[in-house]
């Protein structure tokens, strides 16, 4: 077994030489700078049905030519995706290019998802312009909601199984849809990083207002995520590196950390220092795809990081993408 130096410069036995190390642990528990033991205490206790800790997205995935470059990337640098997510909305895309979209996705077993609706600074409202940001990014009005809905009943109806929702009324209203069987019964709802919950009281409001994935910001610390996992197993999204516009962090070397505390979750492979690209025209075309051939790369980054540690185990099979059983507020009859 591999002896390494205690924090007295003592030589000590490596009892468990394959369980995951943490970056530089080797190399400063001889310098007699070992950090304190990871407590099982803070450990997540949740799964993905089916088995496995993690899941990955590569998220900004707007259109059917940015899709082929994601999934020749992916298949060049050997990165394995469960989820494809799109930021513009189902609205900024025809029927065709759905289509395209679910064709594609399908026949690699990968999880599509679509935003919903207008929302926030892409309508006539000021507030969300303003210093405050007041009314976020949500969908103002009656025909804001009205607007989601169609996009949902659209989307489902073309093959889309998953949406994204920006708005508390949206998600409420989309689940009532589903339990009525406007929606078909396997749909899920994902909840965007733009209102991501930021503690575990409004974390467990989303799951019973129908969210069946959350994105928190990725500047939640791990005692949060801790906290989080105390009241809730509906699975987590978290970028390992944020756009810009979401603060830009890069959490690369907490990612076995950050499955440790959060599971279940979602890798998001970001970008950062790049413009943001909503709502997506061909005239954003050049940096739509090198900025998706990009965040693939990032991917491979993170996953190599893992093996590097000896945490890429756990990983939820490809093709899975259902959240189990979830906590639920009573829908009117």
């Amino acid at each position: 077994m591999p002896e390494i130096s205690n924090n007295e410069g003592q030589l000590v036995t490596d009892a468990s030489p394959t369980a995951p190390r943490r970056p530089g642990e080797p190399a400063l528990a001889a310098l007699g700078l070992a950090a304190p033991a990871l407590s099982p205490d803070d450990a997540s206790p949740h799964t993905f049905p089916g088995g496995g800790r993690w899941r990955t997205e590569v998220p900004s995935v707007e259109g059917p030519e940015a899709l082929a470059v994601v999934l020749k990337e992916a298949s060049r640098l050997d990165v394995p995706i469960h989820r494809i997510s799109q930021g513009s909305g189902v609205w900024m895309l025809t029927d065709a290019e759905i289509t395209e979209m679910v064709e594609a996705t399908g026949e690699r077993d990968i999880e599509l998802c679509l935003f919903t609706g207008p929302r926030g600074i892409w309508d006539i409202g000021a507030s969300a312009r303003t210093d405050s940001r007041g009314g976020g990014l949500r969908a103002r009005g009656h025909d804001g909601v009205a607007g989601c809905v169609e996009d949902a009943v659209r989307a489902t109806e073309l093959g889309v199984k998953c949406l994204l929702v920006a708005d508390e009324g949206v998600l409420w209203t989309l689940h009532r849809a589903r339990v009525a069987g406007i929606l078909p019964a396997d749909t899920t709802f994902k909840v965007s990083a733009l209102i991501g919950p930021v503690n575990p009281a409004s974390y467990a409001v989303y799951e019973n207002l129908g969210a069946d994935s959350l994105n928190v910001p990725s500047d939640l610390t791990l005692d949060h995520l801790t906290e989080i996992r105390r009241v809730s197993a509906a699975p987590m999204d978290m970028y390992i590196e944020a756009p810009d516009d979401l603060g830009g962090y890069i959490r690369m070397y907490e990612v076995a950390e950050l499955i440790r505390r959060g599971a279940p979750l979602y890798l998001k492979f970001g970008l950062s220092k790049t413009p943001g690209i909503y709502p997506y025209g061909h005239h954003l075309r050049d940096l739509t795809l090198s900025t998706a051939r990009e965040r693939v790369r990032r991917g491979r980054l993170a996953l190599d990081l893992l093996a590097r540690h000896g945490a890429d185990g756990d990983m939820a099979p490809l093709g899975t993408r259902l959240p189990g059983a979830l906590n639920r507020f009573d829908t009117p009859s």
